[in-house]
């Protein structure tokens, strides 16, 4: 049987090879759920492993053909090398072996599926909409790239009709979601180690809105959004839409946005109006990017019909993603955030964020540049982001799945900065010299898609003095 015809019954034992990942670590908890049998291993012992071995899963560390054994299915990520010692073993072994995006749809069988895709703030908007049926009494399952407070996990198969996933396409491998609602916040051209071309992107998304249903499938997506608006443009009549934003032509129109509150404590409030329903919001995260975000879930509210108010309650409950504009600690009277953001148009988003939570006082960033590729296409894009900043500090470009790419640098990006700060290749120095410029009132906001979310914790050691100050050499 293919993915598609696959139910979570017929997976038998399931083995991830990265078990501790978000993406494959919240497809485990999901079928864990439903009362599959799961193991997994990883490189290094972690939370999310011991967190699963306390549901039941088999966890080991370490990769090695052993792990295999007794197993009937195998999930992989697109991270996974193909000369992994248990890859390589099920190959031989002709087990079942599929992709973390088959494996969530498997799990996913026989529910509502809302698919929230997007160059930019699937976590967030996943997160969004999870919090707010919650709220609303809905139980829906769910599957999040990044745990979320408010909820204490990043995934779980609850009793509700409704599984709410976030869609990556960074691969492509969201067209192997069958969504019933599908969400796109935004299209922009990204992953272009992937895709190799923008024209590419754009058409991937054309293929994820073909998936809905003809008779009564939905795409939600943002008018204000350049990339988005083209999509709908081009599906035409084909599927049925609903839009959102600040645009008057949206179906559902963003009001003016009003702050209450000052700095981390802030409240936005703003109105929505249309589809037949007004109705004022209220969030705790900032930005005008979240109220955007906001705006989505509420759309897919009305969609699912849950009472607008009792949306809104869910809505004012949420109170961010990890690493989405995440607090991390106060020294010497300096806020210090993390944020995910890779992309220069989340840098842009996340930078004005962090203005209005400054409220006048000064910014200042240490970013890592996340791919070699991404830096090569987007290095110009970068610094005229990071030159929103009052200083930006830069650290080397962190791979991850990429190897070395010759005359690819975070000088590209640093040498178009006008702003202090510039590259520093090691750690310790870069937040010894971003805590330095750091005055009491202003924000530093460590920013990038790699390990520097581990630097938070050594700048508030820093400007407290305490700890290690430095963090790793």
């Amino acid at each position: 049987m293919s993915a598609p015809d696959l139910t979570p019954g017929d997976l038998g034992r399931v083995h991830f090879i990265g078990l501790g990942g978000a993406g494959m670590s919240a497809v485990a908890r999901v079928l864990l759920g439903q009362g599959v049998r799961v193991s997994g291993s990883d490189a290094a012992a972690s939370s999310t492993l011991s967190a699963l071995a306390s549901l039941g899963a088999d966890t080991t560390v370490g990769h090695q053909a052993g792990n295999v054994d007794g197993v009937d299915t195998v999930v992989v990520s697109s991270a996974i090398r193909a000369t992994n010692p248990e890859l390589v073993a099920s190959q031989q072994r002709n087990l079942r072996i599929l992709h973390r995006s088959e494996a969530l749809a498997v799990a996913m069988t026989g529910r509502e599926v809302v698919a929230v895709a997007g160059t930019h703030g699937k976590t967030t908007t996943t997160a969004m909409i999870t919090v707010m049926l919650q709220s609303a009494g809905r139980e829906p399952s769910f599957a999040i790239g990044g745990d979320v407070a408010a909820l204490g996990v990043n995934a779980a198969w609850a009793d509700g009709s409704v599984f709410v996933a976030e869609a990556d396409e960074s691969d492509g491998s969201f067209l192997n979601y069958s969504p019933r609602i599908a969400v796109v916040t935004n299209v922009e051209a990204d992953h272009l180690d992937h895709y190799g071309t923008a024209e590419a992107v754009y058409e991937v998304f054309d293929r994820f809105a073909a998936l809905l249903p003809a008779d009564d499938g939905v795409l939600i997506t943002c008018l204000d959004d350049d990339g988005a608006a083209a999509l709908v443009a081009r599906i035409g009549d084909t599927r049925r839409t609903r839009t959102y934003g600040y645009s008057e032509f949206a179906d559902v129109r963003i009001g003016e946005t009003h702050t209450a509150g000052s700095g981390s404590t802030s409240l936005l409030s703003f109105s929505v109006d249309g589809l037949d329903c007004e109705q004022e919001l209220r969030l705790s995260v900032p930005g005008a990017h979240n109220v955007r975000n906001a705006a989505a879930a509420f759309t897919v509210a009305l969609e699912l019909g849950v009472d607008p108010a009792a949306a809104a309650v869910g809505l004012a409950a949420f109170t961010g993603a990890a690493r989405r504009f995440e607090a991390k600690g106060t020294g010497r009277g300096v806020r210090v955030f993390d944020d995910y953001a890779h992309h220069p148009t989340e840098v842009t988003a996340a930078l004005h964020a962090a203005r209005a939570v400054a409220a006048g006082h000064g910014v200042h960033v240490l970013f890592q540049p996340h791919l070699f590729s991404r830096t090569r296409e987007f290095a110009a894009e970068f610094a005229t982001a990071l030159n929103l900043a009052d200083s930006a500090t830069v650290l080397d470009i962190y791979a991850a799945r990429e190897d070395p790419t010759p005359a690819v640098t975070s000088r590209l990006i640093t040498d178009r900065l006008t702003v202090p700060g510039g590259y520093l290749a090691d750690p310790a120095e870069a937040v010894q010299a971003v805590a330095a410029r750091a005055v009491p009132g202003d924000i530093i906001l460590t920013i990038g898609a790699g390990d520097v979310t581990q630097y938070g914790a050594h700048l508030v050691a820093a400007l407290t003095g305490s700890g290690n100050p430095t963090g790793p050499s």
